[in-house]
């Protein structure tokens, strides 16, 4: 079963005309249009003069309107038509028919379906099944070529904007419109039309307002994905404390997704793997690299692309890419990616092989991309991580993010304070509360800064409250037992990886990093 999952608008058209003229029997177009699919098909059929026929369960054939309600009688027709007249059959939604497991009723019409595959090869007849949805039997795996349909890309936006909105109602300048396209891609060429459509008749023209429209048009649309989520972020690097390896890291790369870096000869960034205990600004740096960088943010929870019917969950995967490389360039988060797929190799997933077929879809797909999706993936338990995701050429660099040193930690304290009470930061004492937070993560620090307020707030009466102090989170600090104090052997075990892997320090961490040359000078690694 081949498959083909970037294509664009005449790629596909021209891929599709191949297809045909080399008799191909069994293509199935998965999209979540399906007017556009037609389109191409008629005008793939056009160009050969090849007859056009479309059946649907419930309208039957298009021309007779023959054969409602039977898959097997509208297969029948196409195994009694001549052979020697070049046509095209197309059956839609015949998807919940071929899902698996098969029942009873559905068995003659997956055997007639695989018998037709193989008499079409001496025909000119083609059979197209098309679907919003990708079911395919093990039946079909050969004789099938399977063609993801693509979302619109940025010449076809700009194509449909002008289609729906005359030029003298487009009140955008050139960096506007620019924006408006940017903002629509992800979306489907019906739903860009309904928020333009609704834009119109609101206040007849387009402005740059209504970019936000747009922009909450694809956040929904991708939130009824159930895989993705689309994320609006104002996380600079200023809002991270520490890690300034990494942030230097981010900050040199910044430009390497424009033309002039193309132009330069840069390839597009692959991405990062932040490893490191809970708490220590994983999920923070994912969004202040996307807020650095000015790219949109999708974060994918990597269990989401489990389902519970057999190849549902392949069917995710291949929705999960086709969205993401419709945003492109954007960032990809995929958070604690461990738990998805972590002792897999070890057999220990218990689903039958479904979290290694989705694994190495996900992985073959990471290395060979083309697309501008750069993608940041975070793992607390890094350990249990199959070693194919780590090998080189997945990503560009793996970090470990290690607990906050003392410095650190006094910038964390002040990137809190100075956004909860930047007129009162002076009377914090920043270097006292850094010392007293040893071993403390971000999270931890950030959380006895919470714990001071509420002890302050709740001290005080209604209209009379007292503003928190240094000695409110020095307390809240006392009773705080951090996780590193129950948890020493996992961040033993995790410096332990780092060192073994390379990983590079996040941090400045003068220890840690003597730590590692220590590990790596016990085996024979130079580091």
């Amino acid at each position: 079963m081949a498959s083909n999952l970037s294509h664009s608008h005449e790629e596909i058209v021209e891929q599709l005309d191949l297809m045909l003229r080399a008799r191909y029997p069994l293509i199935y177009l998965v999209g979540v249009e399906e007017e556009p699919i037609e389109e191409v098909l008629a005008e793939v059929c056009d160009r050969a003069s090849r007859e056009l026929r479309r059946w649907d369960i419930v309208r039957g054939w298009d021309d007779t309107g023959a054969d409602k309600g039977s898959a097997i009688a509208a297969l029948g027709r196409i195994a009694k038509a001549s052979n020697d007249k070049s046509a095209v059959y197309v059956l839609r939604d015949l998807h919940p028919v071929l899902k698996f497991p098969l029942q009873a009723s559905n068995v003659p019409i997956v055997r007639e379906i695989k018998n037709l595959a193989r008499d079409l090869k001496r025909s000119r007849k083609t059979l197209i099944l098309t679907s919003h949805s990708l079911d395919v039997p093990q039946e079909f795996i050969e004789e099938m070529t399977v063609i993801d349909f693509p979302l619109p890309n940025t010449q076809e936006i700009d194509t449909l904007i002008s289609q729906v909105v005359v030029p003298e109602k487009l009140k955008l300048s050139q960096l506007g419109k620019e924006q408006l396209v940017k903002a629509c891609q992800g979306l489907s060429r019906a739903r860009i039309q309904r928020v333009l459509a609704k834009a119109i008749a609101a206040k007849q023209h387009i402005s740059e307002q209504d970019i936000d429209s747009v922009l909450e048009a694809k956040r929904q649309a991708i939130r009824q994905t159930g895989i993705l989520e689309f994320f609006t972020t104002q996380e600079s690097l200023k809002s991270v404390g520490g890690l300034d390896n990494l942030k230097k890291w981010v900050q040199m790369r910044q430009d390497s997704f424009t033309e002039e870096a193309r132009r330069y000869g840069i390839p597009n960034p692959k991405g990062v793997l932040l490893a490191g205990i809970q708490g220590t600004g994983k999920s923070l740096s994912a969004k202040t690299i996307a807020h650095e960088w000015r790219l949109p943010l999708l974060r994918l929870d990597a269990g989401r692309l489990f389902g519970g019917l057999v190849g549902e969950s392949e069917s995710r995967v291949r929705q999960m890419i086709r969205i993401v490389e419709a945003i492109a360039p954007c960032v990809l988060w995929m958070d604690e990616i461990d738990k998805a797929f972590g002792n897999i190799n070890a057999g220990m997933d218990g689903d039958s092989g479904t979290s290694r077929r989705v694994f190495g879809s996900l992985i073959t797909w990471m290395q060979e991309k083309t697309s501008p999706v750069f993608i940041v993936a975070t793992a607390n338990n890094v350990q249990i991580l199959p070693a194919e995701l780590l090998r080189k050429g997945r990503f560009d660099e793996i970090f470990f993010l290690n607990l906050p040193t003392e410095p650190e930690r006094r910038e964390i304290f002040r990137v809190h304070l100075q956004r909860l009470r930047s007129s009162r930061l002076r009377e914090f004492d920043l270097t006292l509360l850094a010392r007293q937070t040893h071993q403390f993560s971000g999270a931890e620090i950030e959380q006895t800064i919470i714990d001071g307020m509420q002890r302050a707030f709740s001290q005080g009466s209604l209209g009379n409250r007292r503003d928190f102090t240094t000695e409110d989170i020095v307390q809240a600090i006392e009773e705080t037992v951090p996780l590193a104090a129950i948890a020493r052997d996992q961040i033993d075990g995790l410096k332990q990886w780092a060192a073994n892997s390379g990983a590079r320090p996040a941090s400045q961490d003068v220890q840690l990093i003597e730590e590692l040359r220590a590990i790596t000078r016990q085996r024979g690694i130079d580091f």
